[in-house]
């Protein structure tokens, strides 16, 4: 996949690779080794282990997708609420590509991007990172941009293509989604993590399709838990309404 003009955020850098196991782990180890500042965005033309949540693979055909990581400082919000990181940048890649691809895409908690007949076409994996300069978040994104249906690795899968999205400059996709992770990381930094305050809160839930909707949200541990998905905390966290009452879910998978 050719990535022609890209236009980056003020004070944010570029670093294209052909191919590497993670952009994650690279971004990672730059920023401990003090070789990474903030606003650093790392894509791979081919990522060869890829990973999403609890260690997952993110499979996609070499140049069928964008795979990148970018080092965010999240400060000055406590690492308490950081559990808002993989939501905003949902948010922000449901914005930023949906707008540059011409199609609605919508957000599934956690880290879940959808296209509008319900096919994950972007998942998101939030990691903490520990520097010299501080506690550092390394937030990576993966978005199935022009696959077909016989390069994706599940029938859930899809792509911007396959929802009929414009596909043929992928740098303006990509230069999308970086102007709003940029927009709305300032917002909720400025709001020192407040994401009512930042306008957060509201434009995810307009993007959501888990929010008033009946759910299973299987826990790491395997446990199933039924509700109404009523809201989200604070932190991040995602309220169910369960036959025992109010319930608060930090991780798991929605089905």
């Amino acid at each position: 996949m050719a990535l022609d003009a890209v236009t980056l955020p003020d004070g944010w850098q570029l670093q294209v690779v052909v191919e590497t196991d993670s952009t994650n782990v690279d971004l990672r180890e730059a920023a401990r080794a003090g070789t990474a500042r903030p606003g650093q965005v790392l894509i791979a033309i081919h990522q060869r282990a890829g990973r999403g949540r609890l260690d997952r693979r993110w499979e996609s055909e070499p140049g069928t997708g964008l795979t990148f990581s970018v080092l965010v400082d999240p400060s000055p919000v406590g690492v308490a609420l950081w559990g808002w990181l993989p939501l905003l940048a949902g948010l922000a890649m449901a914005e930023g590509a949906g707008a540059a691809a011409g199609v609605r895409l919508r957000v599934k908690w956690p880290n879940d991007v959808q296209s509008p007949d319900g096919r994950k076409v972007a998942g998101i994996l939030s990691e903490r990172v520990d520097t010299a300069e501080g506690p550092r978040a390394v937030v990576g994104i993966g978005l199935n941009v022009s696959s077909t249906p016989e390069q994706l690795p599940v029938p859930t899968a899809g792509s911007l293509a396959m929802a009929g999205g414009t596909v043929d400059d992928p740098g303006a996709i990509l230069s999308a989604v970086l102007a709003r992770l940029d927009a709305r990381l300032a917002a909720w930094r400025a709001a020192e993590g407040d994401a009512a305050a930042a306008g957060l809160l509201d434009a995810y839930a307009a993007a959501s399709v888990t929010l008033g909707a009946d759910v299973t949200v299987t826990l790491p541990g395997g446990e199933a838990v039924l509700g109404n998905a009523l809201r989200i905390d604070p932190d991040g966290s995602l309220v169910l309404r369960t036959v025992d009452g109010e319930r608060t879910i930090s991780a798991g998978d929605v089905g």
